[in-house]
């Protein structure tokens, strides 16, 4: 007995040392996570509040809208829409945030949301049909309806009988038919003496030569020389004889 009690006795200090290194480690380790505990507890118990900004989109005619793309403040932020329209931005400070649909083929109004310390469950939230629009107060969660679809394509238009009209040559046409009416209409009723004198106009105007010698004979104050009229040949021969 007393030969095995001196053999542990013997042993028991050579295994002291690497214990007490051991609790020396679990103990330096455990107060290290107090620490990492503590700290990142006072580091949330200082950080600014968060939270989310819920909203749905939908369609005039009710039908299923396809995923659409939204950003908060220009793309700090980015969701997309659920199969139901529904859209979730999560932990958002407090401040004023704008939200922009990103949709191609729907107008959707910007919606300005504004989260206070104070009230971060209840934000306050002012829509815009389009930039510069009269503000409208908007209801939260979010409630945004599409006002228009985009149109990338003009349609054809078909044939109408108002494009004939507004085509310039047409209505020069139909005006100068008029006038091939209406010209004799007007004759019939001048007086002889107008009717002799608009005749004498359309002479001249047929006839340039005249028509600068009676020009000529205004400037000058000289009496219009009548045209000479040439002889014939037989006129000459009678000369002759």
């Amino acid at each position: 007995l007393f030969v095995r009690q001196r053999e542990v006795f013997e042993f028991h200090p050579a295994r002291a040392p690497a214990e007490s290194h051991l609790k020396m480690a679990f103990l330096s380790l455990f107060r290290i996570g107090l620490l990492y505990l503590a700290a990142s507890n006072l580091l949330l118990a200082h950080a600014a509040p968060t939270a989310p900004i819920q909203g749905q989109l939908l369609l005039p005619d009710g039908s299923d809208l396809n995923t659409t793309r939204i950003t908060l403040n220009d793309g700090e932020q980015t969701t997309y829409t659920r199969p139901d329209g529904t859209f979730t931005f999560y932990h958002v400070p407090p401040g004023v945030h704008l939200l922009d649909v990103q949709s191609q083929f729907y107008h959707f109004s910007q919606v300005k949301v504004q989260l206070l310390e104070e009230s971060m469950d209840a934000p306050k939230c002012i829509e815009y049909a389009f930039p510069g629009a009269p503000k409208t107060v908007a209801p939260y969660p979010i409630l945004l309806t599409a006002h228009a679809k985009y149109e990338y394509f003009e349609k054809q238009q078909g044939f109408a009988f108002s494009s004939i009209l507004k085509n310039p040559m047409m209505l020069m046409m139909i005006f100068s038919v008029g006038l091939m009416f209406v010209m004799p209409m007007m004759m019939d009723n001048l007086d002889p003496e107008d009717k002799e004198r608009m005749q004498k106009q359309m002479e001249m105007q047929s006839d340039p030569q005249k028509m600068l010698s009676e020009l000529m004979g205004g400037l000058t104050g000289a009496p219009a020389q009548a045209p000479v009229k040439k002889a014939s040949g037989k006129s000459r021969k009678s000369r002759r004889d």
